[in-house]
């Protein structure tokens, strides 16, 4: 029988396993020596349908060959079942001879301030080739892909080799060969609970992942802050209100390499 994956989200803290996990600062020196990958960027032209979760509305997308990948969106990949859980998955398409994908954003726009998934599921022993994402994204008015972008990713880019743990952010402005400073992190799980969170303000990201259920700060897995120590902070870091994206998806449109669905349940979310 094919095993699933089940990610929920939900505030959580069990256990540290790294330790040179504080939060570091990134001089303007290391910004510019990071190029961006080739993982595509997403495509929010078909929204059909909405939902209602975690006291926020949020498109669905639907529509084919869309980046990021390029992937086959689907909205029936996407529900909120009776107990308000949000249900992503990536399922194979008897119909199209395809692999199915799943998003949802928020239909407002939110600013600075503490953003917050909690988390439950083996997220750490995703395939190589899925991508669970939860970030802010541009819309057109606010800057093109590439720019003002706000990510926690886990996935290892099609490599088994790879970390699977992800903190990116984009700059407000494309400046220079800068296009975004990220960091990687092993991710090893004895347990199915963690938190995923960012806080974001004008000059500063501070991104954490933790084991367990929990609102404060302990029991760390990777913590990592982006701070630009110059006057370019606010050109380095977004400045504007954007929408809220979750996602499920595939890296460059490849299948599972182990051929199973893939589903994510997100208890919730929340934003101070």
């Amino acid at each position: 029988m094919k095993k699933k994956i089940f990610v929920i989200l939900y505030c959580s803290c069990l256990l540290a396993i790294l330790t040179n996990c504080n939060k570091d600062e990134m001089m303007d020196s290391e910004l510019s020596a990071v190029k961006s990958d080739d993982s595509g960027s997403v495509n929010l032209k078909s929204a059909t349908t909405t939902i209602s979760f975690s006291g926020y509305q949020w498109y669905v997308k639907d529509g084919t060959a869309g980046g990021p990948g390029p992937n086959n969106w689907n909205p029936k990949n996407v529900w909120v079942d009776s107990a308000g859980k949000l249900h992503l998955t990536i399922t194979y398409n008897l119909l199209t001879q395809k692999w199915d994908c799943a998003e949802v954003w928020s239909t407002t726009s939110l600013g600075f301030g503490k953003y917050e998934w909690f988390v439950e599921g083996r997220i750490d022993l995703l395939d190589k080739n899925v991508v669970f994402g939860l970030f802010n994204y541009p819309t057109a008015s606010i800057g093109p892909d590439g720019t003002n972008e706000i990510d926690i990713e886990y996935s290892k880019w099609g490599n088994d080799a790879g970390n699977i743990g992800n903190f990116v952010a984009y700059p407000a402005k494309l400046i220079n060969s800068y296009t975004k400073w990220s960091a990687s992190f092993p991710i090893a799980l004895n347990g199915t609970y963690t938190t995923q969170r960012f806080t974001w303000t004008s000059g500063s990201i501070n991104f954490q992942s933790l084991h367990g259920w929990v609102t404060d700060n302990t029991n760390l897995i990777f913590s990592k802050t982006f701070a630009p120590s110059s006057a370019k902070a606010k050109s380095y870091i977004p400045q504007k209100a954007e929408p809220v994206h979750i996602n499920l998806w595939l890296y460059r449109g490849n299948a599972p390499s182990n051929n199973t669905p893939v589903e994510v349940v997100i208890s919730k979310f929340k934003k101070y």
